[in-house]
């Protein structure tokens, strides 16, 4: 099995192709274009591996995309790469258009072309996985979950633009009959994940002895996944999902903010004794802009129809990931120079960056 992973050094994608490699022992070819999310550290168990392969490149370029294909010849495409940070593409939207929509055309084209050139043997083979998230579907209410059947609704410029993808996508299946199937799944979490979310966020300010940030009142609910079960699930929606559905992805660990953060701050306290509490670290600061209430996802189709279940709940996975944190500083602490925790997605009174 020869396997395309576009994104694969960013976070979710560097779990996916480990566990393609490591436990599946597929062949990968993963691409990226390595921006600031983007670390070959986060694939550093496969250097050398006689089963991976990297290339350096960008999505929307058409040409080095026809080139991958034409070259390693994949069976499978799964495709992660995308701009994903909500504040940055508040002040930073063209990025994530450039990326999410622009991107995810020329890898479809590409894809396309490659797909018309195969044996029908290999046609009936082919598929192609678009990756996305339970923000296009917009804010819930206090009550209900995100199905399948969800109109979509996104917020933000990030959530218009996967939008934007998700359709192009079920759009190059309708019409020109390319194998798609389309996931999208709710917030992860675990090792590598880049300092700017959430939760590595807290336990790096909290190492350092810096200001929590909390968003408005903290009560903003997040569904939370933990990384390694998203990337099973990934794998078994591109091998049995059926053509042009879509599969949600969510870890029925639904949490306030403000939960999330005094959780993680309590299991710091235990691990780090002499620098707590930790909680007092907690400052609350203006809300995001166009910050969605509520997201919950309801995973049922991919459990009944596929077999998946999430194997972490979200006191097994913070637990994994702190520790993981606090074992692995070698690889979170040059990224810090990068992104030292300052607050993203400000705008100024003309709308400019600030």
């Amino acid at each position: 099995m020869r396997v395309i992973v576009t994104g694969g050094a960013g976070f979710i994608g560097s779990a996916l192709v480990r566990y393609l490699v490591h436990v599946k022992g597929y062949e990968v070819l993963t691409i990226d274009k390595l921006t600031y999310a983007g670390t070959l550290t986060a694939l550093k168990t496969l250097d050398n591996h006689p089963s991976h392969r990297f290339l350096k490149a960008d999505i929307a370029d058409g040409r080095a995309m026809a080139e991958a294909f034409d070259s390693f010849r994949p069976n499978r495409v799964m495709h992660l790469a995308a701009e994903s940070h909500v504040d940055r593409s508040i002040s930073g939207a063209a990025d994530f258009v450039e990326t999410n929509v622009v991107g995810t055309f020329r890898l479809l084209e590409a894809a396309r072309l490659y797909f018309q050139g195969l044996s029908e043997q290999d046609k009936e083979a082919f598929r192609f996985l678009h990756v996305s998230t339970d923000e296009v579907y917009g804010s819930l209410g206090d009550e209900g979950l995100f199905t399948e059947q969800t109109p979509y609704d996104p917020s933000s410029p990030y959530s218009a633009s996967k939008a934007a993808s998700d359709h192009l996508a079920k759009a190059w299946y309708r019409t020109y009959g390319l194998p798609v199937v389309v996931s999208n799944c709710s917030n992860n979490y675990g090792p590598y994940q880049f300092p700017e979310k959430l939760i590595p966020l807290i336990i790096m300010n909290a190492l350092e002895g810096k200001s929590i940030p909390v968003y408005g009142n903290g009560t903003n609910i997040r569904d939370w996944l933990y990384v390694d079960d998203h990337a099973r699930a990934l794998d078994i929606i591109v091998e049995r999902g059926q053509l042009g559905e879509t599969y949600n992805v969510g870890g029925c660990n639904e949490r306030r903010n403000i939960d999330v953060v005094t959780h993680i701050c309590a299991l710091m306290d235990q691990h780090r004794s002499a620098q707590g509490p930790h909680k007092r670290l907690i400052s609350y600061v203006t809300d995001r802009p166009g910050h969605d209430a509520r997201y919950a996802i309801d995973a049922t189709k991919l459990e009944t129809e596929l077999g998946w279940k999430a194997q972490e709940t979200f006191e097994t996975g913070i637990e994994k990931t702190i520790k993981w944190y606090l074992e692995n500083e070698w690889w979170w602490s040059p990224l810090r120079k990068d992104y030292n925790g300052s607050r993203l997605g400000l705008l100024n009174s003309a709308g400019s960056r600030k």
